[in-house]
């Protein structure tokens, strides 16, 4: 079994405020688990991109379907990401499909 806590124990960059750090269980002992911290602004980025940005592009219809998604997980972003591709497109072949029916 791999144990990541003790093959990449460093997350964070030494230039930056830390974002990320190991979650350890009531004994001290790692759990796997990445616990991330999304500053104020990480939270208004995503609630501007979801409510204006992304709506707005598709309305204009010039530039393809746009989706936004937001990765925390660093060792599941290559699964979460063909999630939410799979989802979107997903939704896009219902609405083709309901708009031919």
């Amino acid at each position: 079994m791999n144990n990541l806590f003790f093959e990449k124990p460093i997350l964070n960059s030494p230039y930056d405020y830390p974002s990320r750090h190991w979650e350890l269980d009531k004994d001290g002992q790692p759990t796997q688990k990445i616990i991330e911290y999304r500053r104020k602004d990480a939270k208004n980025k995503k609630s501007t991109m979801d409510t204006y940005w992304i709506p707005g592009v598709n309305n204009h219809g010039q530039f393809g379907r746009w989706a936004f998604a937001e990765f925390t997980e660093v060792y599941q972003i290559e699964a979460d990401f063909e999630k939410k591709v799979e989802a979107e497109f997903n939704k896009m072949v219902e609405k083709a499909a309901k708009g031919k029916a």
